[in-house]
């Protein structure tokens, strides 16, 4: 995995990452995650978001961590675009956290469900929406199984 990291291969890259994470190895880590988002590697953007958002490896930055989160799920990531969902929730956006929920549920991610069906409960998300992302959720897990 090595050589394939140093031969520019973002997957490899961000597997380095997350070698050197585990082991506690947080500066290393942060090294290899900036390499592989800089190579467009969505993992590797959501990863960055979480260093900045904990400080591991690097000082935490918000900025930096939003901005590393709207990469990663603007790429795909649903972990991160139920991640935006939750920041737009804390600052009173619930449209658009609602939108992105509906987006993560749509590639699969089960906490997005959950919280669309906590916005359906007080009235956030009509009985359609909430309806369509159930039926887009299911096809998704279905698809990757």
């Amino acid at each position: 995995m090595m050589k394939r990291a140093e031969a520019n291969d973002p997957e490899s890259t961000y597997r380095m990452g997350r070698e050197h994470h585990e082991k506690g190895d947080y500066d290393v880590a942060f090294r290899y995650f900036t390499k592989a988002a800089e190579m467009g590697d969505v993992d590797a953007h959501f990863s960055l978001s979480l260093r900045y958002h904990e400080g591991q490896g690097v000082e935490m930055n918000k900025e930096k961590e939003l901005y590393h989160l709207e990469e990663a799920a603007i790429g795909g990531h649903p972990t991160a675009r139920y991640n935006l969902g939750i920041k737009e929730g804390q600052n009173d956006r619930i449209e658009s956290a609602v939108k992105h929920w509906i987006i993560a549920a749509n590639l699969g991610d089960d906490d997005s469900i959950e919280a669309l069906k906590t916005s359906y409960k007080h009235g956030a998300v009509s009985k359609e929406d909430f309806a369509a992302a159930l039926r887009a959720h299911h096809a998704a897990v279905i698809a990757t199984k």
